[in-house]
């Protein structure tokens, strides 16, 4: 079956510090662009999987330059719309040691927060697709952007489309009226795959693990059972639940993992070290990428399709910018135990 995945939210032009410098240190920035939904069509594009991204960009120079950047990295972008002033920034500081990075957003009024229902046929979107993902900072930026999620949804659903969602928590964007327990849950509901991590399910539907702190840089994969647990009981739809374990032990040192329930089997992949981070911003969207390339190229292989995606955003860690910029080889090879980091000649 040949499939093609459609991912649905913001593109942003990312600023970012250079190195470590604080933003009171610096005369300029280094540009790209990065956004969560469009993070996952570049790991998927760059998996050899068909991708299509959808958004709304305004006819600019701006946004003509990240349009030719998602098509250098194959990403399709034909189904993109246009309209509004302005494409949304954000700007990023790089923590080091006990020092945590920040995010500043200048997003609002931007394209896609005038977006509204209608602007996108998703009919016509959807043709020939067998996937559709969006994540939680979609229907966080506006009501306009929330309700053609929900279009997406609705219309994916109807057409036997799996859909998938990482929770995505950010409390900085729910700004429009309503906040993410209010809004999230109608939309979750029409999700195969759920991803999130600790905060997502206590911040967004008040369910969290018993006796666990991420603070300590240790986290234990089996007490997040009962967090998948309660997500599928609220969302009978999913078929499958994940969860992200991140230990964070100062910036630039994290253990890494995460865990997959089924319905009836909790899988545990396997905990990495990362000593030195270089970037760990789309480090979720690289999880996920991972992920859906996984549950697709190993049907009915759920520990091998954990395992890539583990492995997959472990890699994203050691890449400057939002894009995993890694291909199935350089995932495979870490998993199977190759964390040398030698010299390839």
């Amino acid at each position: 079956m040949n499939h093609r995945i459609v991912t649905f939210g913001e593109i942003m032009l990312r600023l970012a510090t250079p190195g470590f410098e604080r933003f009171s240190q610096i005369k300029q920035f280094n540009a790209s662009f990065g956004g969560g939904e469009a993070n996952v069509a570049v790991s998927l594009a760059n998996f050899g999987l068909k991708t299509d991204y959808v958004t709304r960009l305004p006819k600019n120079d701006i946004a003509d330059s990240c349009i030719m950047e998602l098509r250098r990295l194959n990403v399709g972008t034909d189904k993109i719309i246009f309209g509004g002033d302005r494409i949304g920034i954000y700007f990023l500081e790089n923590g080091a040691v006990a020092r945590p990075s920040k995010v500043i957003y200048d997003r609002a009024n931007s394209a896609i927060a005038e977006i509204k229902p209608g602007m996108v046929d998703w009919d016509s979107v959807f043709e020939g697709a067998t996937w559709f993902h969006w994540t939680g900072i979609t229907p966080a930026i506006s009501e306009g952007a929330a309700l053609a999620c929900k279009e997406a949804i609705e219309v994916a659903n109807k057409k036997g489309i799996t859909v998938s969602t990482d929770l995505n928590f950010r409390k900085n964007l729910w700004k429009w009226g309503k906040k993410a327990p209010e809004v999230m849950p109608d939309l979750v509901s029409g999700c195969d795959i759920i991803l999130g991590n600790e905060e997502d399910a206590e911040k967004v539907f008040g369910i969290h693990p018993e006796g666990v702190d991420v603070t300590k840089g240790h986290v234990e994969a089996a007490a997040y059972e009962s967090v998948c647990r309660q997500l599928m009981q609220k969302f009978p739809r999913a078929k499958k639940v994940i969860i992200t374990l991140r230990g964070s032990i100062n910036a630039n040192h994290n253990t890494w993992s995460g865990v997959l329930w089924d319905g009836k089997k909790l899988y545990e992949a396997p905990v990495y070290d990362i000593t030195h981070i270089v970037d760990r911003v789309g480090g979720g969207d690289s999880f996920m990428g991972g992920l859906i390339y996984g549950l697709i190229t190993f049907p009915g292989d759920d520990q091998r399709a954990l395992n890539f995606a583990v492995a997959a955003s472990c890699l994203k860690h050691t890449i400057h910018g939002d894009f995993n910029m890694v291909n199935v080889k350089e995932v495979e090879t870490l998993m199977g135990g190759d964390a040398s980091g030698r010299v390839s000649r």
